[in-house]
């Protein structure tokens, strides 16, 4: 089985299947699926040894990004790398698809460039848990925990994101809100999308407001495209809520679109409320109300346990990072 097979079943050119193999991210999520699923219906193994016989143990750090549409990520991987740079090393970025399996793709990687260490961007636990064990280099995962996972080399910087969203509801609540939506995200126990969505259930049990999870929840990918489409499905299906907590600011711009396009105004027929702080929502119109989290603090911490573990061999650490909700002009007062 060579490359060149794969292209033929597939039904892609060679040079595309090469992309998806090294990861490229000018690749479409429909073409990487299909040649992912010949590869790994046919067993194969890429063979690197080659291109890299000649390298020696890596002096780079390895960024893994878990989702190619994370704007949030965006402003983290800027700040990893100047906070890396400052410290005199060399980084490697690689993009993953959203639903790629970020452990098997690290361990494939130590197997060939072996890097000093990884910073994870986003990651499914479950994955970590299962898989993570074979991987020696220090670690940082990076907007998930992992303290409850027990591994000596894996530290986890995060934000508190049950509490975050606790939060978010709460406010959302106390601006006269009874029918909220929640909006994104996987509702997996091992996804950050199930601590939000477990917030939101907290504040709506606190404050004894009607919540039926399995109406008032719409899960999807993070982008304005799934946004915007799942919010046309929550709508449909929940006509009568007054707001909407999307559990990413991607995603709460692609449902702000949508609300427009289904006649809606934004706030004065729907509040829309996001979550992580990225600099576009700032400047929408409505300007986006959301929950922000520290992406220098997230990037500082994130580099200084890495930095620590590869030095000094450190144990490792989970910290939590503190957010701030920022009220812009998306979510209205109800009389």
């Amino acid at each position: 089985m060579t490359i060149k097979d794969i292209a033929r079943l597939s039904g892609c050119g060679v040079a595309t299947v090469s992309r998806v193999l090294n990861d490229h991210p000018d690749v479409s999520d429909e073409t990487r699926r299909r040649v992912m699923a010949v590869v790994e219906e046919q067993g194969f193994q890429p063979n690197n040894n080659a291109k890299h016989l000649k390298q020696q143990a890596s002096s780079s750090i390895a960024i893994i990004v878990k989702g190619t549409m994370n704007m949030l990520f965006a402003d983290l991987v800027e700040r990893l790398q100047s906070l890396l740079r400052d410290a005199g090393q060399d980084a490697d970025v690689y993009y993953l698809d959203e639903d790629a399996n970020e452990v098997a793709y690290a361990l494939q990687l130590c197997r060939e460039r072996r890097p000093m260490g990884i910073l994870f961007l986003g990651g499914d636990r479950e994955l970590f848990q299962a898989a993570f064990q074979g991987i020696t280099v220090p670690c940082v995962l990076l907007t998930n925990t992992a303290g409850d996972l027990g591994f000596d080399n894996l530290s986890s910087i995060t934000t508190d994101d049950r509490e975050a969203s606790r939060q978010a509801v709460r406010f959302l609540a106390g601006q006269g809100h009874r029918h909220i939506g929640m909006l994104g995200g996987n509702w997996s126990c091992f996804q950050i999308g199930h601590s939000r969505y477990l917030g939101c259930l907290q504040a709506c049990q606190e404050l004894d407001l009607p919540f039926d999870g399995d109406r008032q929840c719409e899960p999807c990918r993070y982008s304005l495209e799934d946004g915007y489409a799942a919010a046309k499905v929550l709508l449909d299906r929940c006509p009568g809520l007054t707001a909407i907590f999307a559990v990413s600011d991607v995603t709460a711009l692609g449902a702000m679109r949508a609300l427009r396009d289904l006649g809606k105004r934004v706030p004065e027929d729907i509040s829309v409320m996001g979550y992580d702080g990225i600099t576009i929502g700032q400047y929408s119109l409505p300007r986006l109300t959301t929950v922000r989290q520290d992406t220098q603090q997230l990037a500082e911490r994130g580099v200084d346990a890495l930095l620590r573990g590869i030095t000094r061999n450190s144990p490792p650490v989970h910290e939590l990072v503190p957010f701030q909700l920022i009220e812009g002009e998306s979510v209205a007062r109800l009389s």
